[in-house]
């Protein structure tokens, strides 16, 4: 009996002692993160972090978790939540109807065709063989921009127009070689192209360019949206006439599907592209109803799958571009909990930007830690967030959204006091 009891007792003892060894650690990780989170760099601003095992869910760190706060590009990762929910493994790249010996297509917000990255072809390979297309454009009741996008961005790479039917990611790409020989694509733009100093890089209203007889880039322009021009690019693309059309048969819409929506994704995850993200959210909405609507998908999903959020945010776009948008480090860290629980993580790892020094990160500052960090940055004016997963070297995973408003401070030595943070749980959880 004496034995049994001993090693009862001894049981006993290293049961306890293993659970004071871990919630010492655990004191001393929350005690070295608070002593990062009163650094000088974060001082007279606006800051909130919010930590969690992803398997055991336990809260690991809590500041500000609740507050509402300008997410920028971590809206994204909404976004990518969205198509996860709403699009097949192929996005729908149209949709058509045959009637009286003539193809009707419609857009679907597909962003891929002859996008000067993506650039798939899918589409245009099918209209290739068709005869008599006519184009219908009027399935959408979004504007040419998100709500709060600020208005002086209008010859900004980052800052696309909308569209049912979008062409060459809505951006003209210009360059010029030494001998001052313009390069231009579409090349539709080339008469509407001059070498000029300018204040803008495009007329605001018209579909005029420049480009500055200093510059060394290839640079990336939106061009005006409209149906004559969607129409004259198809045509000159397809080597054939097109008609706009004012209706859609009402008749069962065929679908037509594009190159696989997880390479869109990583593409917008990793480049924090605007574009693609907006025209996701649009594409997403093809799911729900005849007519594109970014609205529309956000209030599915607020209704639906993201009903459970604890504080439900205000969510007006796809990419993070206005400054309307609202959401707590707590919603994040729900919706990364979703991701993690519903998409195998070989995937999911392989979509979400790691920071190291062949992913995200160009110079690696840190070369003697080996890359820890899956996460989704959002930077704009005063602000800087990321929220993601952080691999421990335990093996552990943990979720986390640490975001940071209305500094004056570099945002470089924010993101520098976020890394050490975040370092301290990968080496000590």
């Amino acid at each position: 009996m004496n034995t049994h009891k001993n090693t009862f007792n001894k049981s006993l003892f290293i049961s306890l002692l293993s659970i004071f060894y871990l919630l010492s650690g655990c004191s001393s990780v929350r005690k070295n993160i608070s002593n990062h989170l009163h650094k000088e760099s974060l001082k007279n601003s606006f800051h909130g972090l919010l930590i969690i095992d992803a398997d055991s869910e336990k809260e690991l760190y809590n500041t500000n978790a609740d507050k509402y706060f300008t997410p920028a590009s971590n809206t994204k990762l909404v976004t990518f939540y969205t198509g996860i929910k709403l699009l097949p493994k192929n996005i729908p790249s149209l949709h058509y109807v045959v009637a009286n010996d003539t193809l009707f297509i419609e857009g679907t917000g597909d962003p891929s065709w002859l996008h000067p990255y993506l650039n798939d072809s899918t589409a245009l390979q099918w209209l290739g063989n068709q005869k008599n297309i006519a184009l219908y454009t009027g399935n959408t009741d979004e504007q040419r921009y998100g709500p709060g996008w600020a208005w002086e961005d209008f010859d900004t790479y980052f800052s696309p127009e909308k569209s049912t039917l979008p062409l060459y990611g809505n951006v003209a790409t210009l360059s010029k070689s030494e001998m001052d020989s313009l390069q231009v694509s579409p090349i539709e733009f080339l008469e509407y192209t001059a070498i000029k100093e300018s204040a803008f890089k495009r007329e605001e209203y018209q579909n005029q360019f420049y480009i500055d007889p200093e510059e060394q880039d290839t640079l990336e322009v939106p061009f005006i949206v409209s149906d004559s021009l969607t129409k004259l690019l198809l045509e000159s693309v397809l080597q054939q006439k097109i008609t706009l059309s004012d209706h859609f048969p009402d008749q069962p819409k065929q679908t037509l599907f594009g190159m696989e929506t997880d390479s869109i994704y990583k593409y917008m995850l990793f480049k924090s592209d605007n574009f693609l993200a907006e025209q996701l959210l649009m594409a997403a909405s093809s799911a729900l109803s005849d007519t594109l609507s970014t609205r529309r998908a956000i209030d599915y999903m607020l209704e639906n799958d993201l009903s459970d959020l604890a504080q439900q945010p205000r969510w007006v776009d796809g990419s993070g571009l206005s400054r309307y948008n609202l959401f707590t480090p707590r919603s994040f860290v729900q919706i990364l909990q979703k991701l993690h629980q519903e998409v195998p993580e070989e995937r999911l790892f392989a979509l979400m930007p790691m920071w190291g020094p062949s992913n995200t990160v160009a110079k690696w500052d840190d070369p003697e830690t080996e890359p820890f960090l899956f996460a989704k940055s959002g930077s704009v004016g005063n602000n800087y967030n990321l929220s993601g997963y952080v691999r421990t070297k335990s093996g552990k995973l943990l979720i986390f959204s640490f975001m940071n408003n209305h500094f004056r401070t570099p945002s470089l030595e924010i993101r520098n006091t976020i890394y050490a943070t975040l370092k301290e749980l990968y080496q000590r959880y």
